[in-house]
């Protein structure tokens, strides 16, 4: 399998029931409806619950903006552009108060696997399944993406996924990227 480039301009946002944002759906494996790995950017306009998702792994990182102040079970957690991808139980309660403004953000939703996401500024590579879903999301700044053999250019607001086929090395570099990887469920 070779890569899929997706523009996140190409992608209608969806509005949020509750009125707080917006989502942009730039992957749902294997389908929309039953899906596994679900990759999305939000635009949070207002404080507000996020939806709960029982059974899903859930990873959230701040693209742009100020940031939030993510509460999930009681837990408050402050998340700016430099934070580390968060991971949480898509299960438990999750308020959301924007820190100074609305922000845009990088969301990972898998259900019955493990994932990864890890932000990258400068290059990163890692060893990757046969089964893995690997993906790159350029924000700002273009990327490049290379597993084994097979490279990829990235502009700015765009996703890169595969599944990799091989064992192998994914490579990224970019001064604002993300990094995904998530395993198959058994």
């Amino acid at each position: 399998m070779s890569w899929t480039l997706i523009h996140l301009s190409d992608i209608p946002p969806a509005a949020w029931r509750n009125g707080g944002g917006s989502t942009r759906e730039l992957l749902a494996w294997p389908d929309a409806r039953d899906w596994l790995w679900r990759l999305s950017v939000a635009e949070i306009t207002h404080d507000g619950p996020f939806s709960t998702f029982a059974g899903v792994q859930r990873w959230f990182a701040v693209l742009a903006g100020a940031g939030v102040r993510l509460n999930v079970g009681g837990r408050v957690h402050s998340l700016t552009c430099a934070s580390p991808p968060f991971r949480f139980d898509g299960g438990m309660p999750a308020d959301c108060e924007t820190i100074d403004g609305s922000t845009q953000d990088f969301n990972l939703m898998v259900r019955g696997g493990n994932a990864h996401v890890e932000r990258v500024a400068g290059s990163h590579a890692g060893t990757i399944s046969a089964t893995d879903l690997v993906a790159c999301y350029a924000h700002g700044h273009p990327a490049t993406a290379g597993f084994n053999d097979d490279r990829i250019e990235l502009p700015p607001r765009s996703l890169a996924w595969r599944i990799a086929g091989s064992v192998g090395t994914l490579r990224l570099s970019g001064r604002h990227a993300l990094w995904v990887r998530a395993e198959k469920p058994v």
